[in-house]
């Protein structure tokens, strides 16, 4: 499911390097772990919706390969950033 748009401003002025920060991978991290939790959420009613449960393992892939790129260039960011949104790694 979709986030709106005053969540996702309000993502980004949390997790903003610099003013005007808009595509950083905190930023781009935060986004789509929202959109993975409430893709969980509607999991929980609708246990059948295998259409959209194929979009929250490409969601998780492409979480799961900027996490990779953000550990490999700057631990300490990756580190901070999994503790701030409380990714399980």
């Amino acid at each position: 499911m979709s986030i709106t748009k005053e969540t996702t401003t309000e993502l980004v002025k949390a997790h903003a390097r610099f003013e005007g920060d808009t595509g950083s991978p905190e930023i781009q991290i935060a986004i789509w772990t929202s959109r993975i939790n409430s893709l969980i959420e509607h999991f929980n009613v609708h246990k059948k919706d295998t259409h959209s449960r194929v979009g929250l393992m490409k969601l998780v892939s492409r979480r799961r390969h900027l996490l990779d790129y953000l550990k490999a260039t700057d631990e300490g960011r990756y580190q901070e950033i999994i503790k701030k949104l409380n990714i399980r790694r």
